[in-house]
Order: C-alpha cells, then sequence, then structure tokens
C-alpha cells in the first residue's frame, strides 16, 4: 500500500507531458516570486527564455498578469479572481488554481492582496 501511495501523490512516472500547461506554470512561478527575472521563469517551468517571454507577453495580453517596473527590474502582478478561461472548469478563477497547487499561502501577503483585483489597470 505504502508503493501505491508513493506512486499516487509523489513524483509521476517521467512522461515527457504534464497535466499543467506552460501558461499555468509560468503563472504559477511568478505568484510565488512577483520579482523572478524571465531566465528564472524559464527555468521554473522548464521552457526557453524566449519561450517564457512569449507566456508572459499571452499572459500580460490577457488580463492576468500586470507587468510593472521597480527600478531597472520587472515586477509581475496576478489577477487572481480572473476566471481560467476553460470550459471544463467554467467558473474557476486563478485563486482555484493558485490553491490546487498549494500556493493559496500567497494571498495572505500584502502585496498579494492588491493583486486580486477583478480588473487590470487602465
Amino acid at each position: 500500500m505504502e508503493a501505491s501511495k508513493q506512486r499516487r501523490f509523489g513524483a509521476g512516472p517521467d512522461r515527457g507531458w504534464t497535466f499543467i500547461t506552460t501558461h499555468a506554470q509560468v503563472l504559477l512561478a511568478i505568484a510565488r516570486d512577483p520579482d523572478l527575472r524571465v531566465k528564472q521563469i524559464a527555468e521554473a517551468a522548464k521552457i526557453t527564455e524566449r519561450y517564457a517571454y512569449r507566456v508572459l507577453s499571452d499572459l500580460q495580453t490577457a488580463g492576468y498578469v500586470h507587468r510593472g517596473r521597480l527600478g531597472r527590474c520587472n515586477r509581475y502582478r496576478v489577477y487572481a479572481d480572473f476566471a481560467l478561461g476553460d470550459p471544463l472548469v467554467e467558473g474557476q478563477s486563478i485563486l482555484g488554481l493558485l490553491r490546487l497547487s498549494g500556493r493559496s499561502d500567497l494571498l495572505g501577503r500584502p502585496e498579494r492582496a492588491k493583486s486580486t483585483r477583478a480588473t487590470p489597470p487602465g
């Protein structure tokens, strides 16, 4: 029984794919640390920096993420109240994804409270 429990909750088999999309992985990485550089985001999501820029652009264009400048660095803000935008999980928000990932603790931080607005800045 212990082996089957480890299989169910431990590291899965190496199959070359994941249930969590690259966009979700990037979103989760910046939710964990809004000050990450693109190189670090790419490493966290196991993608190239070039693709990380593309994914970040997609997330910003769709309104899930806001990028601001802090000195010479970027700082990202995740809008946790936005819907996931998938018909299979209609009505679920980014907040649900953060909870599913075990990262809902991020929402208690003061900088997170600002990031849960329903609309991005004008």
